[in-house]
């Protein structure tokens, strides 16, 4: 019996979109749910001119994000009172615990990758409503 040379390997192919529930519209990515990963998820997201997400933390987990095209408006700390522009080329790295909100303030699309330590795409996600009036829209 011949062994892969690379076994559980998988090439994924950003095609389906799914709503996050940070309120942006995320292409399937790298996994628990699409490759079965145990450490980490990857996947792209467009924001729209205008778009924003719904203040959130991702608990006990990290994020890294990478800007493809366009520029990033980002706010974060316990009332959002800290504020970064990204734009294409910049990382991004956010803490795990740290609340944030994304925003494209632009009047074209801002493409980025986004990987955290969370398999599971949406498992550590938190929602914090109590933020939402904190960044004029």
């Amino acid at each position: 019996m011949s062994r892969s040379p690379n076994p559980g390997c998988r090439v994924v192919r950003p095609g389906h979109a799914y709503a996050g529930k940070q309120g942006l519209n995320y292409f399937e990515g790298i996994a628990a749910e699409t490759v079965g990963s145990t450490g980490i998820c990857m996947h792209l997201l467009t924001m729209p001119p205008g778009a924003r997400a719904r203040p959130h933390l991702h608990e006990s987990h990290e994020t890294a994000i990478y800007v493809l095209a366009g520029e990033a408006h980002t706010w974060f700390g316990e009332r959002l009172e800290e504020h970064v522009i990204t734009k294409a080329g910049d990382m991004l790295y956010i803490p795990a615990g740290v609340p944030h909100m994304p925003a494209n303030l632009s009047d074209s699309p801002c493409t980025a990758v986004i990987a955290r330590t969370d398999p599971k795409e949406q498992e550590s996600v938190v929602l914090l409503p109590e933020l939402d009036g904190l960044v004029p829209a």
